[in-house]
């Protein structure tokens, strides 16, 4: 059995390592595509223990320009394939993971031969919480950011359970869920065959909900492997309420509700759209313009 972890990495160099170092603990080989970093993260990878001969690090694949996540990751998965893994796991570059969350992940997959996707608990990493002072110092590190999740499908929104709640073991239980999150994602090889790649129209946000749901339309599961831990610096590498966040998922939740949503709920998403149009933020209504005109992919941020 062969397993490629791929870790996407654009201008990361300030908190990759601690990722890489915390993979390095898990058996796997490891992947790194560099989109086009500006930031010294091609240099710094090179030049980390995990580079020595006879160390974690399979190799480094350097992208001329920034493909997005969907794009990026892409590259990784393609060459994942031709080096015929059974399975990939997706570990963004702001997760510090567990020693064992490799295995006990493989352990979920293992037992449902028409398992395709494990998505690990994601906890926020401490400091990161969305309520700084809600929590006991204790409890840093047991907020949880995923515990599973599903498709809100009338607000078109990924709804994740247990968010903001400290681990107190309410979701200590594997179960099939609608969504996993491309945070850490462990994908069965057969599935992506099947199902394709990631929709390199989306760039950045929902691609991972929509190959979800090809995977899920194949007639495949997803599960959630509470045991498989990793720890998320939220809003790290996008930053949350950003332009960049505001452009790209107004636009791809357009895209993404337009594709898989009920009609009503479509119908909803277009009169939505016309008021943001009117009175959205500035890369909100570039983002419903882009969305109607079909600038998909990196479309019009900068």
């Amino acid at each position: 059995m062969k397993v490629i972890t791929v870790v996407l990495c654009f201008n990361s160099k300030k908190y990759i390592g601690e990722c890489l170092e915390s993979l390095s603990k898990n058996n796997s080989d490891i992947l790194v595509v560099d989109g086009g970093s500006t930031d010294g993260s091609g240099d710094y990878i090179k030049g980390s223990p995990f580079m020595l001969e006879g160390g974690p690090l399979l190799r480094l694949i350097e992208t001329d320009k920034n493909l997005g996540y969907a794009g990026g990751n892409n590259v990784g998965l393609r060459y994942t394939l031709d080096q015929k893994a059974d399975f990939i796991w997706i570990v963004n570059p702001d997760i510090v993971v567990d020693p064992k969350a490799l295995d006990e992940a493989l352990k979920v997959m293992l037992t449902d031969a028409k398992t395709a996707v494990v998505g690990s608990k994601v906890y926020f990493a401490p400091g990161y919480e969305f309520h700084k002072n809600r929590y006991d110092k204790k409890e840093l590190g047991k907020v949880i950011w995923y515990a599973g999740g599903e498709n809100d499908w009338k607000n078109v929104f990924a709804k994740h359970y247990g968010i903001n709640e400290v681990d107190k073991g309410q979701y200590d239980k594997v179960r099939e869920v609608g969504i996993v999150t491309g945070a850490s994602m462990l994908i069965r090889a057969d599935a992506l065959h099947q199902a394709g790649f990631i929709d390199e129209k989306y760039f950045l946000y929902y691609e991972e909900n929509d190959l979800c749901m090809r995977i899920k339309k194949m007639g495949w599961k997803m599960q959630y492997a509470p045991k498989s831990k990793v720890w998320h610096k939220v809003g790290m590498a996008a930053g949350i309420g950003s332009p960049l966040a505001d452009y790209y998922i107004t636009r791809n939740r357009m895209l993404f509700g337009m594709r898989w949503a009920p009609l009503k709920t479509r119908l909803s998403l277009i009169k939505e759209s016309m008021k943001l149009l009117i009175s959205g933020r500035k890369w909100q209504k570039i983002g419903i313009r882009d969305f109607y005109l079909g600038r998909f992919g990196k479309g019009s941020y900068a």
